[in-house]
């Protein structure tokens, strides 16, 4: 079967709201990371003691989900429902093709490395 990575840079303050859109369609393993990144939002500069500091960055959460062809659409439809507020900034996800996964543990591969 196809294996996917779904990739989504959401708002830090949506990741509760995602994992338990995603827990709720089956989707229970995934990975996070807490990222900082600038875009279409523009980040402030702070003044303290006559000194300038950028605090431009804005800190967002990066999800990595691998999953088979056929959770793809569910997991889409999960993080843009539970991540968007309507304004600039909710964030992106990408989808992307993997050749093989395989599972250190038990060597199983592809859906059965993340299955079993």
């Amino acid at each position: 079967m196809k294996m996917k990575k779904i990739q989504a840079i959401i708002r830090a303050s949506k990741f509760e709201n995602v994992k338990e859109a995603l827990h709720e369609r089956g989707i229970d393993f995934f990975s996070f990371y807490e990222i900082k990144g600038c875009g279409h939002e523009k980040g402030d500069s702070l003044s303290y003691r006559g000194a300038v500091y950028d605090v431009g960055f804005i800190a967002r959460i990066k999800i990595e989900i691998l999953v088979t062809e056929s959770f793809v659409d569910m997991a889409i439809e999960a993080i843009s429902k539970a991540a968007k507020t309507g304004e600039k900034g909710d964030g992106l996800i990408y989808v992307s093709s993997l050749e093989e996964v395989i599972n250190i543990r038990t060597g199983n591969k592809n859906d059965e490395a993340i299955n079993k």
